[in-house]
C-alpha cells in the first residue's frame, strides 16, 4: 500500500524555501556581504552566494578572486586576529585561556 501523498513531501514539489539549511546559508551570505560592503569589498566578490547541494545541504559560494583580493582578505583576517589577541591581552585572559575555552 502507498504512502498517503498529503502525508508526506513530494521531491518534485520540494522548495529550497522550506529548508533551514537554506537559510543559514542565505543568513550567512548576507552577514558575510555586509562585512565586505563595510571593508570595501562589495565589487570584489561578484560570485557570492548562498545555494543548496543536492543533498539539500546549505552552502556559501565565495566564488573565483582576484590575487589582489585575496591578498586584501588575508590580511583583514590576519588585523582581526591580531585585534581580538590585544583584546584577550589587555583583558587579562592570554592565548592559553583562548585556547583552553576551545575544548
Amino acid at each position: 500500500m502507498r504512502d498517503d501523498a498529503t502525508q508526506r513531501e513530494d521531491t518534485a514539489t520540494w522548495s529550497p524555501l522550506v529548508s533551514d539549511d537554506w537559510y543559514a546559508a542565505r543568513d550567512a551570505t548576507t552577514a558575510l556581504r555586509d562585512a565586505l560592503v563595510r571593508a570595501g569589498l562589495e565589487k570584489d566578490f561578484p560570485y557570492l552566494r548562498a545555494d543548496l547541494n543536492a543533498f539539500g545541504h546549505g552552502f556559501v559560494e565565495l566564488g573565483r578572486v582576484s590575487p589582489a583580493t585575496a591578498e586584501r582578505l588575508a590580511e583583514l583576517l590576519r588585523l582581526a586576529l591580531a585585534s581580538e589577541m590585544q583584546r584577550l591581552e589587555e583583558s587579562g585572559g592570554g592565548a592559553a585561556e583562548h585556547d583552553a575555552g576551545k575544548d
